[in-house]
This record gives C-alpha cells, structure tokens and sequence, in this order.
C-alpha cells in the first residue's frame, strides 16, 4: 500500500468515528461568519519514507504578520481557484514543490484564526527527499518533522494566554529547537484526531 493510500484510509477510519475537532481561535471573540473571513489554504506534505515527515516553514522575520513563526506552506484564494489548487500553488511559490510531484488526499477540517482567515489543510502525499527552494521573501527556512512526533497527544501542549484583553488558549508542539504553535499546531492537532495513524 502506498503511503497516498495509507493516509486516505486513515482519514477514512477517522471520518467515520467522528472526533472532537478544535474549530478554530476564535473562542471569546466576536469572529462573525465564516463569509465574513477570507478563505485560505495550506498544503500537509507527507514525505514518503518509512517513517514519513511533515514538511513545516518558518515564516521570514520581515513579514507583516505571523513573523518568525512555524507554518505550513499556504495562503489565501486567489479569485476563482479552488482550495487544492491553492495550496499547490501556495507551496510552489513558497518552497518550490513541484505540485506534479504531490499526490493530492484531500481537503481536511478546516480552522479559522484570530486574523481573519478560514484555512483548510489540504493532506498530500510527496516522494522523500526533495529539494525546496525558500521564496527569499516569504520563507526563512524548510524543515521536516516526523509525522508520528506531530501527531502524538504527548507533544501536543495546551497553553493559555491573554490577547487583547480576553483569555485564550492555544496549542505548542516543540520539534528539536522549533516551536510549533498557534493554528499550525491546533490544525496538527485536529489532524490527530482525524487520522487514525499507525
């Protein structure tokens, strides 16, 4: 079995036993409707080897927002396109994936965030080993986790903290010297429970 198939069979298993998902940070807030938030994407890319990784950035420090951070490679729509073409496109601007090199499983839940959006990961399965090369702008580094790290309950922190003058906790996962948080790590987390992974 093909590690595409692998991950479409555990997201199978997973939609059928129905988790408790995490919908988003905007619990407190006055986040209106999902119409009112702009739609984004970001690609999940699964290397495959026999202890497959997830493929994370870390956002450039010059960046407006989220500098610094840990984030799947993605962003917003572009008029007319769809969520999987939007991640594909996303990641190729960003690492330079080959999108002809990603074996697409699908959209998964999606997650609305503190700054506007309504993000849909989109899971896809791509050959270990790859070459990325970081959008100087955008990207400060490429870097792989394990996906068995990622998706352990043990390594997924819950913590709290005070923005804008209302409670609100968020989820860490730390890999090596990286610290994983905020909708990256709660869309980790979600996945978790989606996935029913061995």
């Amino acid at each position: 079995m093909t590690l595409a198939e692998r991950l479409a069979a555990a997201l199978a298993r997973g939609h059928d036993e129905a988790p408790e998902l995490l919908t988003g940070d905007q619990v407190g807030l006055d986040a209106g409707p999902d119409d009112a938030l702009t739609p984004a994407a970001v690609l999940v890319a699964v290397t495959d080897r026999p202890r497959p990784g997830v493929i994370l950035t870390q956002r450039a420090d010059t960046l407006r927002r989220h500098a610094g951070q840990v984030a799947f490679p993605g962003g917003r729509l572009d008029p007319g396109e769809t969520i999987v073409e939007a991640a594909l496109r996303e990641a190729e601007e960003e690492i330079g994936l080959d999108p002809a090199l990603a074996t697409v499983i699908g959209p998964v839940d999606r997650y609305r965030t503190v700054t506007g959006f309504t993000v849909t990961p989109v899971l896809a399965a791509i050959p270990a080993d790859l070459v990325f090369v970081p959008s100087e702008h955008e990207v400060a580094a490429v870097f792989e986790v394990p996906l068995d790290h990622l998706l352990d309950p043990a390594n997924q922190i819950e913590q709290d903290t005070v923005w804008r003058g209302v409670d609100r906790r968020y989820w860490e996962i730390r890999w090596q010297d990286r610290r994983i948080w905020g909708a990256t790590a709660a869309m980790i987390v979600n996945l978790s429970r989606r996935l029913r992974w061995s």
